[in-house]
């Protein structure tokens, strides 16, 4: 039995990020084309609580899941140093991670910071990158637009307060979906334990650019999902990738929030394994 608060999986050692070694910690299930998800920010992240309702579905229809931990989040390696947390520090780890699995033809599939993470990525390595699925991806407004956002000052709000532990969890997960009954003590208590494990550095701004006027540059088709209710990433941003990107479409979902694959889990499974198989 695992002695954290999310099942363990695997470690990979990626070398030097940001001058220091690296270990980038994911599970995997399946075989076939790779899938990559990518979770999103925020206390007690990892890419098992954010995707262990998607990823088995996808390896179930032929699809090799990887689901890791984003350096600085989950069980994967961090750094205190604040200007560390950029969006070369994040693409490093995702890299690192397809060079020492020897990775081809990746889909990429990013929720929030994920997003952003698989937006850059794809900008950077194109050859590594057959398609992105992004949930409200972050790196489409200036830094200013997202701070005016409720559900980013209620995160920032609760940090503050100096609240640790499952309630200030809930706090600052409130905000997230619509329907509350999702935040289960089960999903509660898997993140509560992990946030403390995160640095200060990690609670504080990531240094994530603006990419909106270089979405024309990708090439890969895209599938983009985007809560109407969406209190942390404002819902324009869905006008941006499906103006911006020539090969792009995007699901708009109703009574949503900024957790589609939780909040809407089977339409999201089910679309977008269709688009991975069909295009």
């Amino acid at each position: 039995m695992s002695q954290f608060s999310i099942p363990e999986g695997k470690y990979v050692d990626i070398g030097n990020v940001a001058g220091h070694p690296q270990r980038v910690h994911y599970h995997e299930q399946g075989s076939g084309d790779p899938v990559i998800f990518l979770h999103g920010a925020g206390t007690g992240a990892s890419g098992y609580s954010n995707f262990k309702g998607n990823y088995p579905e996808f390896a179930a229809a032929g699809f090799r899941s990887i689901v890791p931990d984003l350096l600085g989040y989950g069980l994967s390696s961090k750094t205190e140093e604040p200007r560390q947390y950029d969006m070369d520090f994040f693409i490093a780890g995702v890299k690192g991670l397809v060079e020492q699995l020897g990775l081809k033809n990746i889909t990429l599939l990013g929720n929030s910071l994920g997003g952003a993470v698989a937006l850059g990525y794809a900008l950077k390595y194109p050859e590594d990158v057959k398609s992105l699925i992004l949930m409200a991806p972050g790196g489409v407004e200036e830094f200013e637009a997202y701070m005016a956002m409720p559900g980013i000052a209620n995160m920032f709000n609760v940090y503050k307060s100096g609240k640790t532990g499952p309630e200030a969890m809930r706090a600052v997960m409130s905000m997230q979906v619509v329907d509350q009954s999702l935040l289960t003590d089960e999903i509660i208590n898997e993140r509560a334990p992990i946030a403390l494990t995160q640095t200060e550095a990690s609670r504080q701004r990531l240094y994530i650019p603006n990419m909106t006027e270089q979405l024309p540059e990708l090439r890969c088709n895209v599938l983009g999902f985007w809560g109407m209710q969406d209190a942390f990433n404002p819902v324009g941003g869905a006008d941006k990738l499906a103006k911006g990107i020539k090969n792009c479409r995007v699901v708009l979902v109703n009574q949503c929030g900024h957790w589609v694959q939780v909040e809407h889990r089977e339409m999201f499974n089910r679309t977008c394994i269709d688009f991975m198989k069909n295009g």
